[in-house]
């Protein structure tokens, strides 16, 4: 096949032999029926309230018909609301009582509940989460960047590229001299110099921690697996790529 250098095609392959630089394995090494996510977490969504923000709790957001956009850094970051985790504190007395007994029945552990099973509850008993009386009710625990649920995907949307090389930023950031020379075997420079902003210290940048964190306690007990993971020098911000368990799963968007 003669690529055309600005086809899909060609961006494809480009940013998967990129991740295999990055994995140090083939992409073919993992579970391609599985569902990968991208989790955004760090102190900084919580400092800012951003994760108690109404938009998260828009029905059309939680349902998945809408996404959740946030105005950050470079360029804006899209979540989906539908497959991010949210936490509803003291359901027993802070919500209506039969909305609370079908919250405490939906949730995949006490008060976490995935936004996709929130949606119909809230449809159901007639309950806006959006008001400001919920503020401190309600929060978005663990968000979901939006992505088709496969390992590629995750890694494009963590490293904050989308479908063409229009969306290459240099951030002109000192490389670590872990991955100084791992990232050579990186052909273009234009992707290379994007690549490098996450592969710093964590000063200019964010530092890539492979698999050498959790990425949360409670996604492991549930049967989720860390494939890769970025965070910021003063854990503002993390991005971390998980191989989702059955429970958290769900079902794979359509692309």
């Amino acid at each position: 096949m003669v690529r055309d250098p600005n086809g899909a095609a060609d961006w494809k392959q480009q940013l998967t032999e990129a991740f295999e630089v990055l994995l140090d394995a083939p992409l073919g090494d993992f579970d391609p029926d599985a569902r990968y996510a991208t989790f955004f977490g760090g102190n900084m969504i919580n400092e800012i309230g951003y994760d108690r923000d109404p938009g998260w709790f828009r029905p059309a957001a939680l349902g998945g018909a809408e996404a959740v956009v946030w105005d950050f850094g470079e360029s804006p970051l899209v979540f989906d609301a539908a497959a991010s985790i949210f936490e509803l504190h003291r359901p027993r007395d802070a919500f209506p009582a039969e909305f609370a007994a079908d919250l405490e029945n939906a949730c995949f552990t006490p008060g976490l509940i995935r936004g996709a099973d929130l949606a119909p509850l809230l449809d159901r008993h007639g309950v806006d989460l959006t008001g400001p009386e919920w503020a401190d009710k309600r929060q978005v625990a663990y968000p979901v960047l939006a992505s088709d649920g496969t390992l590629y995907d995750a890694l494009r949307v963590a490293l904050g590229l989308g479908h063409g090389p229009e969306s290459l930023v240099d951030h002109e950031a000192e490389v670590s001299e872990e991955w100084e020379e791992a990232l050579e075997a990186v052909e273009d420079p234009a992707l290379r110099a994007h690549l490098g902003f996450y592969c710093t210290d964590g000063e200019d940048g964010l530092m890539y921690l492979q698999d050498d964190r959790t990425a949360g306690g409670l996604l492991v007990e549930e049967g989720c697996e860390l494939i890769a993971n970025w965070e910021e020098g003063q854990s503002q911000v993390e991005f971390a790529v998980v191989k989702l368990g059955d429970l958290l799963a769900g079902p794979r968007p359509r692309p």
